[in-house]
């Protein structure tokens, strides 16, 4: 790998955290009462969003749909099978329950995803109309309408985040 792929795949990765910890500050910002700061961080968000996707693109790493759909699957897969775990146990030894709920919640959710993906290919017809739900705690993620209570941690269905 080149120096210049290197550098592309570690800016990837920076302006990836970079804009979701510019979201959680914003849910801060408000919930503080500073919009406009909230605006802003959402702003700065967005933009590394763009970063990160010019980055992608230019490492070549996004493919036909059923070449993602396929690293959709193996990188979830990794994640409950390998990953995951390794956290999970590491959260339990040094008896930090909250991480180790963060850590459970993601390691079910990224079966569920890996699952979505395994469907998402052959289902297409099916879909293209299907609006699909969203825990906005544990990240829990259905198809077709979301449930009454989050199987995983409880929210009400009121609370599912609908994506179009």
């Amino acid at each position: 790998m080149s120096k210049t792929e290197e550098n592309l795949k570690e800016a990837f990765a920076g302006e990836c955290q970079a804009s979701i910890r510019y979201v959680a500050f914003a849910e801060k910002a408000d919930a503080e009462g500073y919009p406009g700061a909230a605006r802003l961080f959402r702003a700065a968000a967005r933009a590394e969003i763009v970063h990160a996707l010019s980055h992608l693109r230019v490492l070549g790493e996004v493919k036909a749909t059923q070449d993602n759909v396929e690293t959709a699957i193996q990188g979830e897969s990794f994640e409950f099978k390998e990953m995951y775990p390794a956290m999970v146990k590491d959260a339990v030894e040094d008896n930090n329950i909250e991480a180790r709920h963060s850590l459970e919640y993601a390691m079910s959710i990224e079966m569920v995803h890996a699952k979505l993906f395994k469907k998402a290919v052959e289902e297409e017809s099916t879909n293209a109309s299907s609006h699909f739900y969203v825990c906005p705690v544990c990240g829990h993620t259905v198809r077709g309408k979301a449930p009454k209570k989050c199987p995983y941690c409880g929210v009400d269905e009121k609370r599912f985040m609908e994506i179009q």
